[in-house]
């Protein structure tokens, strides 16, 4: 082989290692975290007592989104919530949640929920699958997220059903779905500033 010959194919492989390395950092680069705006963000949640609809809301919670709309399935999302922040509007009821019958906050002060993968299911929506942990037990769900704009911000909003008797939330009499339903409705509204625009 010429030196010539030798010469060129060291330098075209010198570039496409050159090339490959700039491929894969833009390839496993992730967009910044975006920064969750308390105003105007919820965390609410539904139930029926003896067919009676009682509401309730989580006074304390964080949020981690790092999101590409364009490319949802490099996305990342966890939750936390504080269990002991829970409130009906009612004292009696407000001082009787985080007792261990029901959220245990004591034991369990977190409720938490990490995403294991997002799938992009139409325009500004997204499937977003995770586990769910509540009083130390954990299941898997699946989320349906509806992204939409908000002036500077975006809004990330949408609801599910979980199944409280498997968290073990509302023990001993309680576990009586006649007098508490089993399924709760949780509804969630998060602002969210540094999201990439779709």
């Amino acid at each position: 082989m010429s030196h010539r010959r030798l010469t060129a194919l060291t330098a075209l492989a010198t570039l496409l290692l050159a090339l490959s390395g700039a491929g894969l950092q833009v390839a496993y680069a992730q967009p910044k975290p975006a920064q969750l705006q308390a105003a105007g963000s919820e965390i609410a949640f539904t139930t029926r007592q003896m067919g009676v609809p009682v509401e309730g809301k989580f006074g304390r919670f964080s949020a981690e989104v790092t999101l590409d709309p364009k490319k949802p399935e490099g996305g990342r999302v966890s939750l936390t919530i504080d269990t002991a922040s829970a409130r009906f509007g009612s004292a009696e009821l407000d001082a009787e949640v985080p007792r261990p019958t029901w959220l245990d906050a004591l034991r369990f002060p977190q409720a938490t929920f990490q995403s294991s993968s997002i799938k992009a299911a139409g325009t500004g929506r997204f499937d977003v699958a995770g586990k769910l942990a509540i009083k130390g037990t954990v299941r898997e769900v699946v989320v349906p997220v509806q992204l939409a704009p908000a002036g500077a911000h975006h809004v990330a909003s949408g609801s599910f059903t979980l199944k409280r008797l498997d968290f073990k939330v509302g023990e001993a009499e309680w576990s009586d779905t006649s007098l508490l339903a089993n399924d709760v409705i949780v509804r969630f509204r998060l602002t969210l500033s540094g999201l990439p625009s779709p």
